[in-house]
């Protein structure tokens, strides 16, 4: 299977099919190209020969321009052109195939891009002729080289050891989108895993302090590590195991930032410790045997981790300096005898995650089997509160996410009994009174499989990812033969209303997501 894949978009046609009416009016600079930025060649600061093509049949009277911007994208400045659409970037930088427009404008059918097959809404619609070989290799090399504006800036490069991002593994294919919190687009493509065949980055965290994003692949063997000033792939280790074909599902990274621990979701798993500083695979330690260990969290000085065995009733509490697991507490959730299931089993709680709200008193479990999510108080053991989510609201819990300046949680229920193509939703308590304070549901046409969220506290905002493998169609089906999902963004204070009406459609299978910097 091909490693690379095209995003496209379901905005695509928002972005793009207009009505005929575009009268394709080019827009006039007022000046001659003469170097003060007047020119056609200087218009909105692209480079002459992309301005060129751009300003003059694309950011036009009735289409992309600032008066009409159809589709809510606007082509007439560069800077307006990474604002993106109504479905989200339809130009990433540094990358032609996952950059929407070229699908679009592309009729040169002796190069391996693909073209669009509708004659009706390729780009720029008829009676305008269609761009020629040569200019739409111009805007594609272009992109290639990263969009750079008039001056050479390419778009997102400024203050890369400071700028906010939200970091979005694609478990469908092995990318890793970043995404500009200021503009909410998807600003870069990290292309991820050290094999040809997709090796699905299951679990991505950021450090701490924000420096780096680690993800581990369900089928593959490594942990990576990525700059986030650079967005690049900085190191690559092979994670040590006892097991042939390991599952490196969910990674935690500890508080002061020197470790990363990975779960080996297998029946006799276990929990990997790994040095965060020089990913050297020597510097570790093993917690195992254990019965597919899934969520993994850790006091706030790191003397106790809990690890959920995905399928039961149970709770492993493991002092991090004992690697016996055999001497572990096993909390249960239920009252009921501790038992780890090899698979489902009815009326068995199933506790899928499980993580330490952010002042380290008590941790959270979402129960996907049961539909619930329980509090646990961190030094008692004792389930302080239970919250059994209804039908109406959402169906098996997953991922959690914290404010920690709002003191809410946010929890991803991927599913619900409906039988429309939006499912799922979030669920969102108070963790300090445990009281339940909203939800936002699918019935609104949000969501479809809801599955990674995070909180950014400098803007308010909640990102929630669709995975979408059953729901709303995007505009073709992408390389890696599946549809591609998307993520919406919410205020995450009440009424935690939807901040613009845009779906942002990304990679297939958008999976696990986490903030830059949490505070």
């Amino acid at each position: 299977m091909a490693r690379h894949i095209i995003i496209t978009s379901l905005c695509v046609l928002a972005i793009f099919a207009l009505t005929l009416s575009c009268r394709h009016k080019p827009f006039v600079g007022p000046g001659t190209g003469n170097g003060n930025g007047t020119g056609v060649g200087e218009a909105g600061c692209y480079p002459e020969a992309v301005a060129n093509i751009i300003v003059t049949k694309c950011a036009t009277s009735g289409c992309h321009n600032a008066a009409t911007h159809s589709g809510g994208f606007t082509m007439d400045t560069w800077e307006h052109l990474f604002d993106g659409g109504n479905n989200g970037a339809c130009v990433v930088p540094y990358s032609p195939k996952y950059s929407s427009l070229l699908y679009f404008i592309n009729q040169d059918t002796t190069n391996l891009d693909p073209i669009n097959p509708d004659p009706d809404t390729r780009m720029p619609l008829k009676p305008a002729a269609p761009l020629s070989a040569a200019e739409y290799k111009t805007i594609r090399d272009w992109i290639s080289a990263g969009a750079p504006n008039c001056k050479g800036v390419v778009p997102f490069s400024t203050n890369p050891d400071t700028r906010q991002k939200i970091y979005m593994s694609q478990q469908g294919c092995d990318l890793v989108a970043v995404i500009d919190a200021e503009k909410k687009v998807v600003m870069r493509y990290i292309k991820v895993g050290v094999q040809e065949a997709i090796e699905s980055p299951h679990c991505l965290r950021t450090s701490n302090d924000g420096k780096y994003a680690y993800v581990c692949f369900i089928g593959g063997t490594h942990l990576q590590r990525i700059n986030t000033s650079t967005d690049q792939i900085d190191n690559s280790v092979l994670i040590p195991s006892v097991n042939s074909q390991p599952r490196w599902n969910i990674l935690y990274i500890t508080p002061d930032d020197k470790n990363v621990l990975v779960n080996d979701y297998s029946q006799n798993g276990g929990s990997v410790m790994l040095d965060a500083i020089t990913m050297s695979p020597t510097a570790k330690k093993y917690y195992s045997p254990m019965v597919n260990p899934h969520g993994l969290a850790a006091s706030a000085n790191f003397d106790t981790m809990y690890i959920s065995s995905q399928y039961g009733n149970t709770i492993y509490k493991i002092a991090t300096n004992n690697t016996n697991v055999d001497l572990a507490q096993k909390i249960s959730l239920d009252g009921n005898p501790t038992v780890q299931n090899l698979g489902p089993v009815a009326g068995m709680p199933d506790p899928h995650e499980v993580v330490m709200v952010p002042d380290g008193s008590k941790y959270v479990v979402t129960c996907q089997n049961t539909n619930q999510v329980k509090i646990v108080d961190a030094h008692t053991n004792v389930v302080l509160k239970t919250f059994t989510i209804a039908d109406g609201v959402g169906m098996y819990p997953q991922e959690v996410a914290f404010s920690r300046t709002n003191k809410y949680a946010y929890i991803s229920c991927q599913d619900n009994n409906g039988t429309g193509i939006f499912k799922g939703s979030v669920f969102i308590f108070n963790y300090e009174t445990l009281t339940a304070t909203g939800s936002i549901s699918a019935l609104d046409g949000q969501f479809n499989r809801p599955h990674g969220l995070t909180v950014d506290d400098r803007t308010n905002t909640l990102y929630v990812a669709s995975v979408n493998t059953d729901g709303p169609a995007p505009h073709h089906i992408s390389e890696c033969g599946y549809p591609n999902g998307y993520y919406r963004i919410f205020s995450s204070l009440p009424p935690f209303a939807e901040i613009n009406s845009r779906k942002y459609e990304v990679s297939v299978a958008p999976y696990s997501v986490d903030v830059r910097f949490k505070n």
